[in-house]
């Protein structure tokens, strides 16, 4: 059933302790656990049940479970609110639900696919958005405004883009401690964003691979409580270092510490990416912190192989765009080879959206948990940004 998306206050008066970073537009960043919020393994469910649990066989053979469209009149409301945004002279970084508001008719179909992101299985496939007719502002511009009724966009580099590019830049994806592996074609292997919610909007497919896979995070909790219980408890304790890769603001450290899976308001949630916790070898050298022990290096190896063996196989569409919980789903995406020049190479607009607890969104065992713009990658006062294209 739709939900409600209210609309976010821009009083003076103390509504959330993320107000401050609304008005400044600044994101809140990464934050290790509240130590006071941390459960100990025993206090897990052995099994987590409800909608979040899902498995592949469910939908392999029923895409009408995961799979939406875009009716042409809602194409058409896309545009007109897109034209009135236009007049208005604002740029991309100014969108919300107040400077381009949507027709009633999309609000309703994006607010219902918000309440099975949020509380249900986590994902979605919504087809049909004609980009290959429309300049890129425009398809940038509608995207982004798709995402205000989902929830709030974070930024999320150093560079403060909340209108990411997934685009092979010819990075070298080994240097890992510096490079983010969506600006390379290597594989991705499982894993969350730092946001609650990740959208990829496909503008340009590759030659091949670079396609998607995701699991329910809770179905592979439940998998790993029956196979490797050992395992799961390893990924419950706050003795995990992820590296920040350099998008550190002054003052913080390079790398933070933190669990895989958290239990938290009733809740199982996840945070976790292998490339992150990979890359900490020269904080281990410098001796700065210890690295992680051969049983924490297998358990990250188990976790992957469960998951793919677990995972749903996605492939995007031109025009198509996946929406999918980091709090509750784990995606990855295959290795991919581009089409040679001049065919353009693979492209997708990416989202990473707060789903802030004053509008419905889980509770975290972080201090920014109520923040608005929770989550994220911020490196000290730098502003949002809405490159049109990769750098």
């Amino acid at each position: 059933m739709p939900i409600a998306v209210p609309q976010p206050s821009h009083s003076t008066g103390t509504l959330y302790k993320g107000q401050y970073q609304l008005r400044q537009g600044l994101t809140s960043g990464q934050h290790e656990p509240v130590e006071s919020l941390i459960q100990p393994y025993p206090a897990f469910p052995k099994e987590v049940t409800g909608p979040t649990v899902w498995r592949r066989e469910e939908y392999i053979d029923n895409p009408q479970l995961w799979k939406k469209e875009w009716t042409p009149e809602q194409i058409k409301e896309l545009e007109e609110s897109y034209n009135a945004f236009v007049k208005t002279g604002l740029d991309l970084p100014q969108i919300n639900r107040e400077t381009f508001p949507l027709s009633q008719s999309v609000t309703t179909f994006l607010s219902g696919i918000r309440e099975h992101i949020v509380n249900g299985p986590g994902f979605i496939l919504i087809k049909g958005l004609p980009v290959t007719e429309w300049p890129i502002h425009k398809s940038a511009a509608i995207y982004l405004a798709i995402g205000t009724i989902l929830g709030i966009t974070v930024s999320q580099n150093r560079k403060g883009h909340i209108l990411g590019h997934v685009k092979d830049l010819g990075n070298d994806p080994t240097q890992i401690h510096k490079v983010r592996i969506y600006s390379t074609s290597a594989r991705q292997f499982f894993h969350t964003d730092a946001a609650d919610i990740v959208g990829l909007l496909c503008l340009a497919k590759a030659k091949e691979g670079g396609e998607s896979d995701i699991v329910s995070a809770h179905h592979l909790w439940n998998t790993l409580q029956k196979e490797r219980p050992d395992v799961a408890e390893l990924l419950t304790k706050p003795d995990w270092y992820f590296d920040r890769k350099g998008e550190t603001s002054e003052g913080q450290n390079e790398w933070i510490k933190k669990s895989v899976f958290y239990w938290h308001d009733g809740k199982l949630i996840s945070h976790y990416d292998p490339y992150y916790v990979k890359s900490i070898t020269r904080h281990v050298e410098a001796g700065h912190i210890p690295g992680h022990s051969p049983e924490q290096l297998e358990a990250i190896q188990v976790l992957e192989d469960t998951a793919q063996r677990l995972a749903l196989h996605m492939v995007l569409a031109v025009g198509d765009i996946q929406f999918v919980a980091d709090t509750h789903v784990f995606h990855a995406r295959t290795a991919y080879v581009d089409y040679p020049p001049p065919e353009p190479r693979r492209h997708l607009l990416r989202l990473w959206l707060s789903t802030p607890v004053s509008e419905g969104g889980w509770k975290r065992p972080y201090s920014d948990s109520d923040y608005y713009k929770r989550g994220g990658i911020q490196v000290n006062q730098q502003p949002e940004t809405c490159p049109l294209d990769a750098e």
